[in-house]
Parts: C-alpha cells; sequence; structure tokens
C-alpha cells in the first residue's frame, strides 16, 4: 500500500475510534470517517490475539489486496480502519474480500448499482 494512502499516526486512529461510524461483520469490523483529502487513507489492525506474527501478515496481506482492488471504486476522502477479528484466521480470501465489499456498501462507500444499471 502506497505511503500517502495509508493510516499511520496514533491520533488518526484515536479520531476513527471517537468519531467514526462503525460497521460489523463476522470476519472484521470497519469505521469510516470522512478526512478532508482527495483520496482515502486505510488502517489495518491484526491484534496478537489472531496468532502468530505470520497469521496476522496473512490477514493483512489479504485485506490490504482487498481493499486495493476496490480503491478505484470507492468515493473518496475517508479514513478507513479496518479491524481483523479472530474467524478471519480461518477464512479464505474470497470470504474476506466480501467482508469488507459489503461493510462498504452498507456505509455508503461503496456505490451499489441498482437493478439493471452498469458501470
Amino acid at each position: 500500500m502506497r505511503r500517502e494512502i495509508r493510516l499511520r499516526k496514533r491520533a488518526d486512529f484515536l479520531r476513527l475510534r471517537r468519531d467514526g461510524r462503525w460497521f460489523r461483520s463476522s470476519l472484521c469490523h470497519l469505521a469510516f470517517v470522512p478526512n478532508g483529502l482527495s483520496h482515502n487513507r486505510y488502517g489495518l489492525v491484526t491484534s496478537k490475539r489472531l496468532g502468530k506474527a505470520h497469521v496476522r501478515n496473512r490477514i493483512r496481506r489479504r485485506l490490504r489486496e482487498a481493499t486495493r482492488l476496490l480503491d478505484a471504486d470507492l468515493r473518496q476522502g475517508y479514513d478507513v480502519l479496518i479491524i481483523a477479528r479472530e474467524p478471519s484466521v480461518t477464512a479464505g480470501y474470497s470470504e474476506l474480500a466480501e467482508a469488507v465489499r459489503s461493510m462498504l456498501e452498507r456505509a455508503g462507500i461503496f456505490p451499489v448499482l441498482a437493478a439493471g444499471e452498469t458501470c
């Protein structure tokens, strides 16, 4: 993930926890808040309760790829935080990507096409 689209500062994470709108699924949680920029920034959290470093890194790689593929279609100008939950350890990439996509749709960041509408 490019440096300019990553959330890195503690203050950004605290602002998301305090002011963000939250959406939950069985695999992960998502919070977002407008950032006033022309692009989205993403933060991925994998806690030690998920497993050892190689497990957490695998989950982070999958979440990073899912957000990278969706980024071009998303509304821009948001900070997005994705927190992996324990069931994401056993979930495949497609399940994880679909969970992220559905939460972004519910949040209104990913535009949902009406019936019969094409890109």
